[in-house]
């Protein structure tokens, strides 16, 4: 007979990856069709520096990591915006010392009770109620942004010059986006972690690019098949004994060469 603490973690990680597959679906794919997955890698990544400060000053880890990660996202985007030539090496630098910084602290404070690996490849059986109710409010504001913006950043996403000509807020909408992406990334670390965060995000919308036509039917399918990655990953973590997370994310690349493998299979927009 299953043991009913273990159904209770699972139907938790079950909704956590609901919740996560919102969030990813609609994050995702923003910054897939606007080019900015290095940039979201580089919050990912710098992000690790606000788990330190939370842990190193004793403070709850996911607002001050969250407010670290604003912190990062705007920075990265103002001077990303400045060095258009040197973006990708100014992403890169804030990208190594937000590590740095996250590991160093995390030296400085001894005897701490935090694993700093469950925030890098994350332990989706671990995610407390606590945690889905933070993860539902970020899918919400997810939801709410995106529908109450979607025609400027729909205008953004495709035509980024017209959308200035017609006097979208190009430069706001953008940084917007890097917040909703720094915010989100937070959000859904316990599942997957900082590490393989942008897998998740990426893969999904990456495999219905080209085979869809509007930036809606993009999301909707994302979240699909994040959640099908989702579920698919815990089955088979639970059945082999594997690490969830990793094991999520492996399912998904695997499904994202057999899309690359038979293009065709995939149900194309009328």
């Amino acid at each position: 007979m299953p043991d009913p603490a273990c159904l209770g973690l699972m139907a938790n990680a079950l909704l956590a990856m609901v919740l996560t597959s919102l969030v990813c679906g609609v994050i995702g794919s923003l910054i897939v069709v606007n080019r900015q997955v290095f940039l979201s890698g580089g919050i990912a990544h710098a992000s690790f520096g606000g788990v330190g400060l939370a842990v190193c000053l004793g403070l709850p880890v996911l607002p001050v990591t969250a407010l670290f990660a604003l912190c990062a996202a705007l920075s990265m985007s103002w001077l990303s915006q400045r060095a258009r030539m040197f973006e990708d090496a100014v992403i890169g630098v804030i990208w190594a010392l937000g590590m740095a910084l996250g590991v160093l602290l995390l030296n400085l404070a001894p005897g701490y009770g935090v694993d700093p690996m469950s925030y890098l490849f994350g332990s989706v059986l671990a995610v407390s109620g606590t945690d889905n109710l933070l993860m539902a409010g970020a899918a919400l504001a997810d939801a709410v942004l995106c529908a109450a913006f979607y025609k400027g950043f729909e205008a953004m996403s495709f035509e980024e010059d017209f959308a200035r000509a017609r006097g979208v807020p190009v430069v706001g909408l953008y940084y917007l986006l890097m917040c909703m992406v720094a915010v989100s990334i937070v959000m859904v670390m316990r599942v997957v972690g900082l590490i393989l965060v942008i897998a998740l995000l990426t893969i999904p919308p990456l495999m219905v690019m080209g085979r869809v036509k509007k930036l809606s039917s993009m999301i909707l399918w994302s979240i699909g098949l994040c959640l099908f990655f989702g579920v698919l990953g815990l089955v088979v973590s639970y059945v082999l004994d594997l690490t969830a997370g990793a094991t999520i994310i492996a399912v998904a690349g695997l499904f994202f060469v057999l899309s690359l493998v038979l293009p065709g299979r995939m149900r194309r927009e009328r």
